[in-house]
Formats: structure tokens, C-alpha cells, sequence
């Protein structure tokens, strides 16, 4: 960062952006090589949608504890966290050392073994919805079981969702039209965070909804949080139907040892989980109450070679049962909420049109007035401002998505989060001319 205060760069948003995009490709040639090459075998030159940018994506070497080096050399503060599932960055020993012994011991045994059960009990006991729990290969794998166990449960076909939510790529629901890819469930959408309108859904449509899902706070749509209230709303009205509840906890489960639930102090039907809970292997579970769960001790079948494969198994007895404790994901929030404060309070004291929304150690920048309380489609302005800051964070040394989201893991400490803060502050000022002049509350 430099010692001096920025002169701005380029007052108009094209320019910029222009001139961003010129800097970032001519510091990657080695990434540019690679995206041409993939380009020629992976359509899009990518096998993850996710991770498409233009004018291609920087290609990644290697990675140790919170730190990323590119083809080219360059080397990042990780603040992507492989969009939550790299909760314990890239190199904590503990696992390493977990996947080694497993990898010893053979790789598929076509069998049942000891480290499932010992996973599963640790789940159970963490989480107060989980009596029962099943693994899967990942969190849209959890989803998609869990929607179904839940439809197979009641006897009904549909499912209540929320315009910006994100189950997995067969269970996303865009703000405007619908997926090609989307399973062809009958389904309800609601607003995200509107309780009138949820509540009457619910009601008109009782008689053939299977199971509500929700995320207690929206990833992929902006790390929009739900209101307590409505989420309690949703608990009151789903049970009073009959329906069961679905927490989609891919991504908030890391709030606190028992998830976001425990904050809230509600307990859903259903709780789905992701790759962290396996120290970042391939990975997803999903559990609650024995009267659904115990339906695949019965009637339902849930195959899967890998949903008990040695290396995940291993892996997430050590990282739920050793490393990520109570007291890890209380200091996580905490240093998450601390940061979160601190860049919004740079936004306010600036009067700048940007802010962040989030919860603990989970984030995304926005470039519209607040409060916001659900995902709205971006303007040309604001995706343009997004990229822009993208590519600003990239040349500062600091890896995050190119949507914005940023997601810490457990390496990353006070000097990274001064870096982030460091450099947010820079991009304020140099891109002050771009940022409408107005207060943004934090």
C-alpha cells in the first residue's frame, strides 16, 4: 500500500475498467497461455462456472496456510477460502497428516468402516437438528437428498425456495426467469426476507409443499443475511403444516459450533452441510430428526461410492473433532464481525455508495445504498464497480471472488485482515470519482 494518499485514476467507470483489465493481463501471460490451451478441451476453458472471468481467470500454482501463487508468480493474501469450503486453508498439519494415514491405508475398501461413525457422532452431537445424519460427495448432493427425503416423507411433490438462493447447480433460483438446469421439482418461489409473503405461500400452497429450503443467509446471492424474525416465521408456519424445514448450512454452519441455528436458537427438519466439514475433501451431509432420517433404513436407498470414501472420512473426524472447536469458530466470527465493522465504518466515514454485507467470518461488497435485505439484479454500474474492485484487490496482492465474496479461513490473522482493510481504504480513494457521494449505512 502506499504511504501517501492515491490521486483518483480515471473518473469515468469504462476507462477504468478498461485500464484494470489491460494491467491484470499483461502482469499473467503464463494464465493467459493456460486459459488458452484449456479453452481448446473445456468449453468456456473451465470445468467451474464459477471461476470464468474475463478477460481469462488467473490459473493458481500453489497454496500454503491463507497464501496463493499463481503461474506467473505472484503472490496472494487467499481471501476466497474456495468460497467457504477452505475453511482451514492449505496446509493445516493436523489433516495432512489425517489424509496421509488414509491414503496408507487404502483408498476404497467397498465397506463400511469406523471413521463414518465417528464423523456422523461428532455431527450429531455439534448440531441440535442432527439425530440422524448421511454423507454425501457434496453440498448440492446433500441438498438434492435431503428435498427428496423430505418430499418422500410427506407424500407431497413441491418445494417452497427463495428468488437468489443457492442449493447446488441443479438447485439455484435466479432473481429473474428460471435454470435450464434446474431439477424439475414443482416449485414455489418467495422473496428472500419478506415474512408476509413466505407466510401467505406457505399457507396457500400446504397442501402439496414437500419441504421449504432455505439458506439462513444467502451465499452466491450476496451474503444477505436472513432477518431473525422471518427465519423464526418460517420455523412456526412450516411446522404448524406439517412441513419439513430444510437449512441449507453449506455455508453458515461455520458461524458456530452448532451452525447459525444455534445462534438463533431454532432447529429445522432437515440441516444440509459442505466441504469444510471434511477439511476441505469432496464432501456433503445432510441429517435431522429419526422419523425422516430413519426412512434410508427402509424404504429409500441412498447409493454413493465415494459418501464414505477413506480420505473424507479421516479428514473430518480430525477437522470437526480437533481443530474446529467451539472456541476456533467463536474466534472466527469474531474476528469476521471486527473486520466486516471496520470496512463499513471506512465506507460511512468516506460517504461513499459501498458497503458490506455478511455475517461473521463471511462477506460481500455492495455498490447500492442499505440496508439490503435481498439480492436485487446488479446495475451495469455495480457489476462494473464489482469487477473494478476485483481487479484493484488482485493487484494488491489479495485473492478473493470476483463477485465480491470474500470468505476467511482459519490462517488468516490480524495482518491479513489489516492488509484487506489497507487496501479497501486505498481503493476508496482512488476510486472516489466512481463511488456516488452519499452515506452508506454500515
Amino acid at each position: 500500500m502506499s504511504a501517501a494518499r492515491p490521486l483518483p485514476r480515471n473518473s469515468d467507470l469504462p476507462g477504468a475498467l478498461a485500464e484494470a483489465r489491460a494491467r491484470y493481463a499483461a502482469a499473467r501471460p503464463a494464465s493467459a497461455e493456460q486459459h488458452r490451451l484449456a479453452a481448446a478441451v473445456l468449453p468456456g476453458g473451465n470445468t467451474r462456472s464459477v471461476l470464468a472471468y474475463t478477460p481469462f481467470p488467473t490459473a493458481m500454482a500453489r497454496g500454503a496456510d491463507c497464501r496463493l501463487w499463481d503461474l506467473d508468480g505472484h503472490e496472494y493474501v487467499d481471501l476466497c477460502g474456495e468460497y467457504t469450503a477452505g475453511l482451514f486453508g492449505h496446509s493445516e498439519p493436523r489433516i495432512h497428516e489425517a489424509l496421509r494415514q488414509a491414503l496408507a491405508n487404502g483408498i476404497s475398501l467397498a465397506a463400511v468402516g469406523q471413521a463414518e461413525q465417528r464423523l456422523a457422532a461428532i455431527l450429531c452431537a455439534r448440531f441440535a437438528s442432527m439425530e440422524r445424519v448421511r454423507f454425501t460427495n457434496s453440498g448440492t448432493e446433500a441438498n438434492l437428498i435431503a428435498v427428496m427425503a423430505a418430499r418422500a416423507f410427506t407424500g407431497r411433490p413441491a418445494l417452497l425456495a427463495f428468488r437468489g438462493g443457492y442449493h447446488g447447480g441443479v438447485l439455484s433460483f435466479p432473481l429473474a426467469g428460471s435454470s435450464p438446469l434446474a431439477l424439475p421439482v414443482p416449485t414455489v418461489l418467495a422473496d428472500y426476507n419478506d415474512l408476509d409473503g413466505a407466510v401467505s405461500a406457505i399457507r396457500e400452497h400446504a397442501a402439496t409443499l414437500g419441504a421449504v429450503i432455505i439458506e439462513p443467509m444467502l451465499g452466491s446471492g450476496g451474503c444477505i443475511p436472513a432477518r431473525p424474525e422471518f427465519l423464526a416465521a418460517l420455523r412456526e408456519e412450516t411446522a404448524a403444516a406439517g412441513i419439513p424445514l430444510i437449512f441449507d448450512e453449506v455455508m453458515t454452519s461455520r458461524m458456530a459450533a452448532g451452525g447459525w441455528q444455534a445462534r438463533l436458537g431454532l432447529v429445522p427438519d432437515l440441516t444440509t452441510l459442505g466441504k469444510y466439514v471434511a477439511g476441505g475433501m469432496s464432501f456433503g451431509a445432510f441429517g435431522g430428526g429419526r422419523d425422516i432420517m430413519d426412512q434410508f433404513a427402509g424404504p429409500l436407498t441412498h447409493a454413493g461410492t465415494f459418501n464414505n470414501n477413506a480420505l473424507s472420512m479421516a479428514a473430518g473426524c480430525v477437522a470437526m473433532g480437533e481443530v474446529f472447536g467451539p472456541e476456533a469458530a467463536e474466534a472466527l466470527f469474531a474476528r469476521g464481525e471486527a473486520l466486516r465493522a471496520r470496512l463499513n465504518g471506512l465506507c460511512a466515514a468516506a460517504g461513499v455508495e459501498m458497503g458490506f454485507t455478511g455475517l461473521g467470518s463471511m462477506m460481500t461488497v455492495q455498490f447500492r445504498a442499505g440496508p439490503i435485505d435481498r439480492p436485487a439484479a446488479p446495475t451495469p454500474a455495480e457489476e462494473g464497480l464489482r469487477e473494478l474492485f476485483f481487479f484493484d484487490m488482485m493487484e494488491a496482492g489479495l485473492y478473493l471472488a470476483r463477485r465480491g465474496m470474500v470468505a476467511l479461513s482459519l490462517p488468516v490473522g490480524e495482518a491479513e485482515t489489516e492488509r484487506f482493510a489497507d487496501a479497501v481504504a486505498e481503493f476508496i480513494a482512488i476510486r472516489e470519482p466512481l463511488l456516488k457521494r452519499q452515506a452508506h449505512p454500515a
